[in-house]
């Protein structure tokens, strides 16, 4: 996969690396236009629901190019990565100029990991430890703030929808 701001999409099949890489004069020099809008909810055990738009990053080029170059992520905003099938999704921040917290949907539509406070422009590899069905890019800090944890439950209309 990629993600907020990568420059490969990539997918472990049977413990092989598969992707796309791009060259190098083909890498994105600005933040991509808005992405097409949903909403989708987050609701905890204890039954507090966030209600967050979303754009939907579903094509390899804007999931290629995801947060890259944005200044700014508002606190109700984000943008969900919706893979073709569950797999493995490895994020990263490069080109991305602020903090994220990575959310790692499983195929039950549950969280199944968190990163919080992902380091702007790096490139140290962020995965979701397996298969996922979609992930979500937020606000750094914000999991914690809201008190969004492993386990809550992701809807939304595109989770909604069978994979493939």
């Amino acid at each position: 996969m990629c993600a907020a701001a990568c420059g490969l999409v990539v997918a472990l099949a049977g413990g092989q690396m598969v992707g796309t890489a791009r060259a190098q004069d083909d890498a994105p020099t600005k933040a991509q236009s808005e992405l097409s809008r949903e909403t989708l909810t987050i609701t905890g055990g204890k039954g507090a629901k966030h209600v967050f738009s979303v754009e939907l990053a579903t094509t390899p080029e804007q999931q290629r190019i995801g947060e890259m170059f944005r200044t700014s992520v508002p606190a109700d905003r984000g943008m969900l990565f919706v893979w073709p099938y569950p797999q493995q999704s490895d994020m990263w921040m490069e080109n991305t100029l602020v903090s994220l917290d990575i959310v790692f949907i499983g195929e039950d539509g549950r969280i199944s990991a968190i990163a919080e406070n992902a380091v702007p422009q790096s490139l140290a590899r962020i995965s979701s430890h397996g298969p996922v069905r979609a992930t979500l890019e937020l606000q750094g800090g914000l999991t914690e703030k809201l008190g969004i944890v492993v386990g809550d439950k992701v809807d939304s209309k595109t989770l909604a929808a069978p994979a493939g």
